[in-house]
């Protein structure tokens, strides 16, 4: 999953990723628009999650 085709869909994946991990806010979100690593690490580090499996479901929304 490249970073250029999050920016493309982030606002769709937005709404996947927050009903998928709904710990996580709006500011949260902004913080790591675009940012696959950033955004794995911040549902790891608010959920607990393994990132491996994080990554999983993320492709999926693709």
């Amino acid at each position: 999953m490249g970073k250029q085709r999050m920016i493309d869909n982030w606002e769709r994946m937005k709404g996947q990723i927050m009903s998928t991990w709904d710990d996580l806010d709006e500011d949260e979100m902004k913080k790591a628009r675009g940012n696959l690593s950033q955004m794995v690490n911040l549902i790891h580090v608010q959920t607990g999650e393994d990132r491996q499996l994080i990554m999983r479901k993320m492709s999926a929304f693709l």
